[in-house]
């Protein structure tokens, strides 16, 4: 039985003389009744009270002065202080228990209760006994003096401060109590019209709020709070509080129920008018509201999908006639059928196969690349050959501005295919990919889907862009998504959750894009084919300039070839001196910039110079931003020049060393990362070992300190590259031996003298060959990397293979010394 229903009850019960029929079997079920008019006198304080009192917890329930109850008991503690007290003087201690146990203990009940007389005790059928109680006064709790066969405790008899009734303010919060309880009588429709008479026959306000309190439809611990108030103005405002709260309920429930029996009012209204209309229109041989179901059927009757489909769409089609127009799932089912139709289910266009034509097209739109472009000539082949290919999931890997993105397009072209892309920068919610279930509003398809149906094709180009910017949060994981995507065994039943049945996605040809392969998740990294795009070298910069940036900006700028023209040196000097980075985004910005200059010149009908010149690019463009490293001579001991690579190309820097007396300490500076920090640190204890070989004292390395710096500093500088060109330097440092002019080198090295390979290597030969660098040294296994770059860059340039660091040295460190030597003084002390 619900706590309502036990109050609405006690009313009924209250308000039929208290029979005992009526009572309720429940440890603590509620009979709230009012005290008889003829035992006001009991209210005083009660004379010849024990010092200990029988204490009786009561779950559920809290006893307020005045109040007349009935309490059915049932535990055998309870029971025997029942039956002993009835036997007595009848008066016990009724405190309220702060949770259901049936065995509470002192630290779940509270400290204040209400002194109560036993007025009348039954014994049920059932074992149980009620009892009638009556209550009396406040108490507080004091000392347990004994817990068997029942709690008896000391007490403290509370009195409650005098109310103030001639207080305006204490008036005016009585007025609203009461006023406040007829509102609940009149909200409520279970409760008796015979208790507003209840109401009115009581006139002492003390009374009252006990009375309401008891009532309220709140918390034990909210009535127990009202029970321990002693100022009763501070008491009529808490109950007035959660009086109002009751109204506010009360009222909310009856506009809800109103509400909800006029929307089916207007429900049934609803579908007999159009039952109505429906029967006049078949009359007149007028289109009722199925006509648009009878459309999708036609279009359906059209579409290549499997027998399972067409037998689902069927039935969404038969749910649709079934459902009321005026219904809100109406709109939902019909939007669900057109987008079945709208997909295109195994239409495809036509591809060009021709070899020479696709690889015309990857040509005249892209400058290099040769690994995709071979690629994508492969799978034509593959295409030609066999007429039916699952489509690769191709990765485009590489820094920003090399062409990923523009390169699928140009796949499109080349292959006549249509051509979507998909940006999934930032991209956080599953339901993007997956959609979302179409029971819910708003409900709509994946981007995936969306971007099928956009095409019209099953075979387009898909680009799915910055794959590696997918972020992950409460909402799902979209990575996850895209490996049921992206699987080439799996997308040929890819399962959208909107769509809810399986879609075909195996002649679409993927192609992600991605700056990184860091954040990719590993299981979707395994999925795709891996193609990696390296920046661009100055010469690929230039030839891009020439052919597509420069003519573009002529265009986009309202100039004609004729009126503007761009020398090689001009280009090389926009490449070289205003630019850093591996894709031609910022060189196209440059040129724009190059072009408007000479666009406002031809505007404003004034004198220019057509050809574009080195000097005209400083004037237009202003002093250069980037210093590029060039050869410096080997008159000092320790300076090499060491081979880098960036996200911008690659770069030559110095690694230059010194010895000063002191006690062997090393220092690293230039803001080294911590594996270059461990290649020096390699790179020294390796010459420890072989000093005796290169004519080095022992003694040296205790008695002087090596500091070891690459110039800068402000830029960070890390990565396995300078091993080799570490331990030449402090070999040079040391033996006081010159470097070989013109000569360059990367790799890293071993304990054990070994020369490993390193990464980069066609960026690092083209920035050592503009450098002028003449001669590189490499490890033997960066051959294959050498042979993979055109002729034409590595033409003037001798590249010394080694395995070992010895061959290094050899190479690098001629027999002369500088011409100022060094001159080590050996501190023989100690």
């Amino acid at each position: 039985m619900s706590r309502t229903d036990n109050m609405n009850k006690s009313h009924n019960t209250f308000l039929s003389s208290l029979t005992l029929s009526e009572l309720q079997d429940d440890d603590s079920g509620e009979l709230i009744s009012l005290l008889p008019e003829d035992d006001d006198s009991e209210l005083e304080a009660e004379s010849g009270l024990p010092d200990t009192l029988p204490i009786l917890p009561v779950k559920n329930t809290v006893l307020f002065p005045g109040v007349v109850i009935p309490i059915t008991v049932s535990r055998s503690k309870s029971i025997s202080l029942v039956k002993e007290a009835y036997k007595g003087t009848r008066i016990i201690g009724v405190v309220a228990q702060k949770n259901n146990s049936e065995d509470p203990g002192l630290e779940d009940i509270y400290g204040v209760g209400t002194l109560a007389k036993i007025v009348k005790m039954l014994v049920l059928p059932d074992g149980n006994t009620t009892i009638i109680i009556q209550g009396r006064k406040r108490f507080r709790l004091g000392e347990v003096v004994t817990q068997e066969p029942y709690w008896k405790a000391t007490f403290d008899v509370l009195s409650d401060m005098a109310l103030d009734e001639d207080d305006e303010e204490t008036k005016a919060i009585l007025e609203s109590v009461r006023e406040s309880a007829y509102r609940m009588l009149r909200l409520n429709p279970d409760l008796p019209q015979e208790a507003q008479t209840a109401l009115d026959n009581i006139d002492n306000y003390t009374f009252l709020m006990h009375f309401l309190s008891s009532n309220l439809q709140v918390e034990v611990k909210d009535k127990q709070a009202l029970l321990e108030i002693e100022n009763p103005k501070e008491r009529a405002s808490t109950l007035l509080e959660f009086m109002l709260k009751e109204v506010q309920m009360l009222e909310l429930k009856r506009e809800i129920q109103s509400k909800v029996n006029s929307d089916i009012d207007a429900q049934q209204r609803d579908y007999y008018l159009r039952q109505q209309m429906k029967v006049l229109q078949d009359e007149l041989g007028q289109e009722g509201p199925d006509v648009e179901v009878r459309e999708l059927k036609k279009k359906a009757a059209k579409k290549k999908w499997p027998k399972e489909i067409a037998a689902h769409f069927e039935k969404e089609c038969d749910k649709l006639l079934r459902l009321n127009p005026s219904a809100p799932e109406y709109p939902v089912a019909l939007n669900y059928v057109e987008f079945m139709v709208d997909l295109p289910w195994g239409e495809v266009t036509e591809d060009n196969l021709d070899l020479k034509h696709a690889k015309k097209v990857l040509d005249s739109a892209h400058f290099g690349l040769e690994k995709v472009k071979e690629r994508i000539i492969e799978y034509l082949a593959v295409l030609k050959l066999k007429k039916d290919l699952k489509g690769p999931i191709l990765c485009l890997y590489g820094p920003p501005g090399v062409g990923k993105t523009s390169l699928g397009k140009s796949v499109a072209e080349a292959l006549g295919r249509k051509y979507v892309r998909l940006a999934l920068g930032g991209l956080h919610d599953e339901s993007e990919i997956r959609g979302h279930r179409k029971t819910y509003i708003g409900a709509m398809s994946g981007k995936i889907l969306q971007n099928v149906k956009k095409s019209g094709t099953d075979n387009a180009v898909f680009v799915l862009d910055e794959i590696d910017k997918v972020s992950s949060d409460f909402r799902g994981d979209p990575s996850s998504a895209l490996l049921e995507v992206l699987d080439p065994e799996q997308n040929n039943a890819f399962n959208d959750n909107y769509l809810e049945v399986s879609y075909d996605l195996s002649n679409t040809l993927f192609i992600a894009t991605a700056n990184s392969l860091d954040t990719i998740q590993p299981a979707l990294r395994d999925r795709m084919e891996i193609i990696e795009l390296s920046g661009y070298t100055l010469e690929e910069k230039t030839e891009i300039a020439k052919r597509h940036l420069i003519p573009k900006q002529i265009e986009e700028n309202g100039l004609t070839a004729d009126q503007v023209k761009f020398g090689k040196p001009a280009i090389v000097k926009i490449i070289d001196g205003y630019t850093r980075e591996s894709g031609v985004r910022n060189l196209e910005r440059k040129i724009g910039s190059v072009v408007r200059k000479i666009a406002k010149s031809v505007a404003l009908e004034e004198d220019y110079e057509k050809e574009v010149t080195p000097e005209k690019v400083v004037e237009f463009l202003g002093s250069e931003i980037f210093d590029k490293e060039l050869y410096q001579d080997n008159k000092l001991a320790g300076v090499v020049t060491g081979l880098a690579w960036t996200s911008v190309g690659g770069e030559i820097l110095f690694i230059e060393s010194s010895l000063s007396k002191g006690k062997g300490k090393l220092t690293l500076s230039g803001q080294l990362g911590d594996v270059m920090k461990e290649s020096a640190i390699t790179a020294l204890s390796y010459l420890r070992t072989q000093a005796d070989e290169l004519g080095i004292d022992h003694e040296v390395f205790d008695n002087y300190d090596l500091h070891v710096h690459v110039p800068a500093g402000a830029v960070p500088k890390d990565g396995p590259s300078a091993g080799i060109t570490m331990l030449t330097s402090l070999a040079s440092i040391y033996t006081q031996r010159k470097v070989k002019s013109r000569l360059a080198m990367t790799g890293e090295i071993t304990l054990r003298g070994k020369v490993l390979p390193v990464g980069g290597i066609k960026e690092k030969i083209l920035a050592a060959k503009r450098a002028g660098i003449k001669e590189i040294i490499l490890s033997v296994k960066n051959r294959k990397d050498i042979e993979e770059i055109d002729e034409r860059y590595i033409k003037g340039l001798t590249i010394n293979y080694v395995e070992a660091v010895d061959e290094v040295l050899d190479i690098a460190l001629l027999k002369d010394k500088v011409k100022k030597p060094m001159k080590f003084v050996i501190d023989k002390k100690g």
